[in-house]
């Protein structure tokens, strides 16, 4: 018999808080953590910056490296600055407030080097940057009701708890009207304890909220909430209890317009949450790959046609794929209401080999924007369909980094590289690379 010790087994062990130490910082992680080394073992301080010396405390000891929290800085870096938000040291939105912003660039294409350091590459980054506050036009809102307390906001660093906020540095300034508002209203609403979260967003069209419900409601409560909306002018949608997706009617969708065109889209599906970066993006882009009346473009995780649409004005033909059906629709009746008879979408699931549907295509390049998994499932087929051109779009440097080594293996050339900060005041990079076929 196999005895089960359940109560030892669920039991851990809380490491004990080790002593103040002083330390001095000579790095920075990619979660903005300072890096510092003593007795020869490496330590990661929350909070820390390079070039200072603090002082912290060990809260979790490993064999490689330990994990500490300051307590004291003793020496500041030239480059720390005061955060703009008052929620900075428990939100887990933001995590480079203290840091000036040439020096969030810096750290940001220090670490992309890293990551592309098996590429040897030689030529400087070039970068996409706009304004560090205000840029964001999508986000979801945590809420929930706790001891008779409205909790609204975004969760913490250290945990899945909600830090409940007043004001978001990095919301549009529209964005941030709507939930100021939506703050006041349901402290004495009976929604707050039916939501499960709010999705804000601001695009061509306009302002809207949804609520994703866990629960129904009554339909006074839903009338109650329209008339809200129509005060503040902003469209609402519901996304019922255990629906997937909210049930939206076609002269319902929301827009964004781009290089002088128009893209509709359900509430829900993916948009780039930076307008001013996107439209930077897509024209760096466009300036990169360079499509002529001669070339035949795949784009390949296409979304609603975000760069099928501008790549189609230019290009002889350009298909886009997808692998959600509903995105596939709606980027086709983009392209039918742009008047582009050039542009194709189809669905298909890009892990799984489709070479001979494009190779008859006589493919010359390729665009691809997948999501942080990247695409090493289908480099194969690129491989196959052989374009002279490959511009790849990446949110995770890491994938980038695997599938471009790959590409190089097989035959292409990394000729550039740009990095884009979409998200300022947070950690994350996105990235652009051209990739030439060798002759």
């Amino acid at each position: 018999m196999i005895r089960r010790n359940s109560a030892r087994r669920q039991s851990k062990k809380i490491p004990p808080m080790g002593p103040v130490q002083s330390f001095g910082v000579d790095g920075l992680t990619h979660d903005a953590k300072g890096v510092a080394r003593l007795q020869g073992k490496v330590t990661f301080i929350a909070g820390a910056l390079p070039g200072e010396v603090v002082e912290a405390r060990v809260t979790k000891s490993g064999r490689r490296f330990d994990e500490a929290i300051l307590t004291n800085i003793l020496q500041a870096s030239d480059y720390r600055v005061t955060p703009v938000c008052l929620h900075f040291d428990q939100c887990g939105g933001c995590s480079f407030q203290h840091l000036a912003q040439p020096q969030q660039i810096e750290a940001k294409v220090n670490w992309l080097q890293g990551q592309l350091r098996n590429l040897s590459l030689t030529e400087p980054f070039d970068i996409l940057s706009d304004s560090t506050t205000q840029y964001r036009r999508r986000a979801r809102i945590a809420v929930q009701v706790k001891n008779n307390q409205l909790l609204l906001g975004f969760r913490s660093k250290a945990s899945k708890d909600i830090v409940s906020i007043d004001t978001c540095i990095v919301l549009t300034e529209a964005l941030q009207k709507v939930f100021s508002s939506l703050r006041q209203v349901l402290l004495g609403s009976e929604l707050a304890n039916k939501l499960g979260h709010i999705e804000l967003l601001e695009d061509t069209k306009g302002v809207s909220v949804l609520f994703r419900l866990t629960s129904p409601i009554k339909e006074t409560l839903e009338e109650e909430w329209i008339r809200w909306a129509q005060g503040e002018n902003i469209a609402l949608y519901w996304q019922a209890p255990k629906a997937s997706k909210a049930s939206v009617l076609a002269e319902d969708m929301r827009y964004y317009d781009l290089d002088g065109q128009r893209l509709a889209y359900h509430p829900q599906d993916f948009i780039q949450v930076n307008e001013v970066m996107n439209e930077k993006m897509v024209t760096q882009a466009l300036e990169w790959l360079k499509p002529d009346n001669e070339d035949v473009v795949l784009d390949l995780f296409c979304g609603v046609g975000n760069f099928s649409i501008p790549l189609a004005k230019r290009a002889q033909q350009v298909i886009g794929v997808e692998v959600q059906d509903s995105m596939v629709e709606a980027a086709a009746l983009n392209a039918q209401h742009n008047n582009l008879s050039n542009l194709s979408f189809l669905a298909a699931d890009l892990t799984k080999p489709i070479a001979a549907t494009f190779v008859k295509k006589k493919i010359t390049k390729v665009l691809l924007d997948p999501p942080r998994a990247g695409a090493f499932e289908f480099l194969d087929t690129l491989i196959k369909i052989k374009p002279k051109q490959i511009l790849y779009v990446s949110c995770n440097a890491s994938t980038l980094a695997r599938d471009a080594e790959y590409l190089v293996a097989k035959g292409y050339q990394v000729s550039r590289v740009g990095l884009m900060d979409m998200f300022p005041q947070t950690s994350h990079v996105e990235t652009m690379m051209l990739l030439q076929k060798k002759k």
